[in-house]
Parts: C-alpha cells; sequence; structure tokens
C-alpha cells in the first residue's frame, strides 16, 4: 500500500519537477518559523540518515531550492535554509500533491475506512488519537 501510493504520487510530483524526497524535504522545512532547521534536526524528523540529507541537500543546493549556513551553536554541523525558489516551488507543486494523495489515497476510503486507518496510524507512530 506505501509503495503504490507512494509511487503514484511521485509520478504526479515529477511533472512538476521535484521528487518526492525534495517535497519532504521542502515542506518540513516550510514548517520551521524561519525556514531553517540543523541538518541534524531535519533528519531526525524526517527520519533519514544525516548523511543521506546532507547528499540530497547538495543536490537540492546546487538548483537553488535551499542553502546552507554554518551552524552557531555546532561548528561541525550546518544550518538549512529554505530559500525564495524554495518556498515558490513548494508553494506551486503543494496542490499537485494533495490533489494526488487525494486522488491514490483518501478518495478510494470511505469515511469509516479512515477513521480506522486514522486510529492505526496514530497507534503506530505513538499519538494520542485526537491528535491530527
Amino acid at each position: 500500500m506505501v509503495t503504490a501510493v507512494q509511487a503514484r504520487t511521485a509520478r504526479d510530483l515529477a511533472e512538476v519537477g521535484l521528487s518526492e524526497a525534495d517535497y519532504e524535504v521542502l515542506s518540513t522545512l516550510s514548517e520551521r518559523t524561519d525556514g531553517t532547521s540543523t541538518l541534524r534536526e531535519q533528519a531526525a524528523k524526517m527520519e533519514w540518515s544525516r548523511s543521506r540529507l546532507s547528499r540530497h541537500a547538495t543536490r537540492m543546493e546546487t538548483r537553488g531550492l535551499l542553502r546552507r549556513a554554518p551552524d552557531p551553536d555546532d561548528g561541525r554541523g550546518c544550518l538549512l535554509v529554505l530559500t525564495e525558489r524554495g518556498l515558490d516551488t513548494l508553494r506551486q507543486a503543494a496542490p499537485t500533491h494533495l490533489a494526488s494523495v487525494r486522488r491514490h489515497f483518501v478518495d478510494q476510503l470511505d469515511p469509516q475506512e479512515l477513521a480506522v486507518l486514522g486510529r492505526i496510524a496514530a497507534k503506530l507512530v505513538g499519538y494520542p488519537e485526537d491528535c491530527p
């Protein structure tokens, strides 16, 4: 199920020039008030290794979607900073991503199935059921 939904949404995102990983990095950075996160925090949030995120960030930086800055609290670390181009790209891709998730996942289930799935998901990720 996860593979099928991810593959289908990845195809839809590719049409707007982003990979699923690109979208995840941009969207999680955009959740930060200033669009900035340490590489360590970002990797933990995404459940990626720091080396994987670092390699991916390098490719995104080349495309102008984010930039790196020194981390003032960790001389060995860096900050990932969402650029204006990255934010614009995310804004353009978000409707496509939302429509894709809806088409390939949400619209395939009835309200009762979605409610059950929500409870299962909350249990698996450790959130209380009333958490969004």
